[in-house]
């Protein structure tokens, strides 16, 4: 599984001109995911998302990462993202071959998306498969790539 985490001010969402999903202070995040993503990824991976310090504590005169998403109570915003798995090694065109199948990273991004919002957090989405827009004040810019693999 992989997900890349951008702090933003604020993101959104839009499919065919209309907005699906909107988030002020948060997090968003990009998720790809494999075929071979168990529970022990997802589960793994919610936890990082809602416990990373990347946040400034306000109390402090210095900017640093002090607080998580929980913490803040910020807001996701949680998009499928396949070409997470894009391969450029060769050739000119990126190969996803090490994306999940569509119908297993379906019900994997859903799984992942019901366990962040059992954290009580407003939790927004993309459109699964859809040709999406997405737009964002990236906050910092603070832009993290985390990567779990299911265990061989």
């Amino acid at each position: 599984m992989r997900v890349l985490i951008q702090r933003v001010r604020s993101a959104q969402v839009t499919v065919d001109d209309q907005v699906i999903g909107k988030i002020g202070t948060g997090l968003l995040l990009l998720v790809g995911v494999a075929d071979a993503d168990t529970d022990a990824e997802l589960d793994w991976m919610v936890k990082k998302c809602l416990n990373l310090r990347l946040f400034p504590d306000p109390s402090r005169d210095a900017p640093r990462f002090d607080l998580s998403v929980s913490e803040i109570q910020g807001e996701l915003l949680v998009v499928s993202q396949f070409t997470l798995y894009g391969d450029c090694r060769k050739g000119r065109r990126p190969d996803f071959t090490g994306a999940g199948k569509p119908a297993i990273a379906q019900q994997r991004y859903n799984q992942f998306v019901e366990k962040l919002r059992t954290n009580g957090l407003t939790v927004e989405t993309g459109q699964f498969g859809a040709m999406m827009q997405v737009s964002l004040e990236n906050d910092g810019p603070v832009t993290l790539w985390l990567e779990r693999e299911a265990d061989s």
